[in-house]
């Protein structure tokens, strides 16, 4: 095992392309753009990556998880747990590949023994899931603020002190603001699937149309 010293990954997984989906790694981008934090602390967008986040779990001596996860609660929930509890609650009720492909992982380290020694999730309730190209809907939104502050709280907790920041502009056409406000309307981009393709394959027709 490597000398992971005082090491923090900060990880937000999930996929912006499906709604709620987004909510880990919006809450990622928020803390990198509002906080200035020590060189110890990685912060990392983990989309949908599965085993290739595996080292940066393994390196890590603490790791707080953003995410989506059905609890079973209502949309805008704000869970947070720890330690052992971590691995089980991201078996159950799997909402995506990503959320299998990160319980892999974290199996995938504990028989390594190289578990990080804390863990923490936090995690949300999500509403919509089933929206492509969707954003988070307001109940899961308006949780971005709370969900940070839990995650300040605990890397102080772990001896870091993170200081504020006036956020800079970000250019990325995928950055929260720039992505609700391009996305056209359902007229202009179906959102399930072209319904003249989707006849043609129920029909058992070939699928190459002229669109």
């Amino acid at each position: 095992m490597s000398n992971r010293g005082d090491s923090i990954l900060v990880l937000g997984i999930g996929n912006l392309l499906w709604a709620d989906e987004g909510f880990g790694v919006r809450c990622a981008e928020a803390l990198q753009a509002g906080w200035s934090l020590p060189d110890n602390v990685n912060i990392l967008d983990g989309g949908t990556q599965g085993l290739y986040l595996l080292p940066y779990v393994t390196e890590a001596r603490h790791l707080i998880v953003f995410d989506a996860i059905d609890y079973g609660l209502e949309p805008g929930t704000l869970k947070v747990i720890e330690g052992d509890d971590v691995p089980r609650f991201m078996g159950v009720k799997k909402m995506s590949l990503h959320q299998t492909g990160f319980q892999e992982v974290l199996s995938s380290a504990m028989l390594m023994d190289a578990l990080p020694e804390s863990l923490v999730l936090i995690g949300v309730q999500p509403k919509e899931l089933e929206d492509y190209g969707g954003s988070l809907r307001p109940e899961v939104r308006a949780r971005l603020p709370e969900a940070l502050q839990i995650a300040l709280d605990k890397l102080r907790s772990w001896g870091v002190e993170p200081v504020a920041i006036e956020a800079a502009e970000d250019a990325s056409p995928l950055n929260l603001n720039d992505y609700e406000a391009g996305r056209p309307d359902e007229e202009a981009a179906c959102r399930i699937g072209d319904d003249r393709f989707l006849a043609r394959m129920a029909e058992g027709h070939p699928t190459d149309v002229e669109l």
